[in-house]
């Protein structure tokens, strides 16, 4: 079975950050995007796109920490032991997408958990840009968008 996580279709995604305040509010009772475990990017003048965990098969947050607070549970997703996490910042700089923080009043890092198979940010994006799928999902809905674009082409031309 192939893994879910949170992927943003950037063609649908406002930068409204809707998303973020979901995430704090779930996570840390707060409606506070310093709080969020997924981060909108904002790509001006082209748009924006929310960032979270994307479960590397070979972390390299996890392998770079040097008091071993960062590990993969069981379902591959990527846990904080804050009382070990220090602080560091290393797994901030090895993640390749920018899908870590700094928890804005401990001194532990923040990585989205997926909130046990129902993401909040998912569930409360006003504009569909973020789903919780497979890439399989995501190949097959691409695959499904380029022929709906192919065929409205052909219909045009005849």
């Amino acid at each position: 079975m192939s893994k879910r996580y949170v992927i943003c279709d950037p063609d649908k995604c406002l930068g409204c950050q809707i998303c973020e305040f979901a995430c704090s509010a779930a996570k840390e009772k707060s409606c506070d995007p310093l709080f969020s475990r997924i981060r909108v990017v904002n790509f001006e003048p082209k748009g924006s796109m929310a960032i979270a965990c994307v479960l590397c098969e070979k972390a390299p947050c996890v392998t770079s920490c040097p008091t071993n607070a960062l590990f993969k549970d069981d379902k591959g997703i990527v846990q904080v032991d804050e009382k070990k996490c220090i602080g560091c910042r290393w797994c901030i700089e090895a993640c390749r997408f920018g899908a870590i923080t700094l928890h804005p009043t401990k001194e532990a890092v923040s990585i989205c958990d997926l909130c046990d198979g129902e993401p909040k940010c998912v569930e409360f994006c006003p504009f569909d840009a973020l789903s919780y799928a497979t890439i399989e999902d995501l190949a097959h809905k691409f695959r499904r968008q380029a022929m709906v674009q192919l065929l409205q082409e052909f219909i045009a031309k005849s």
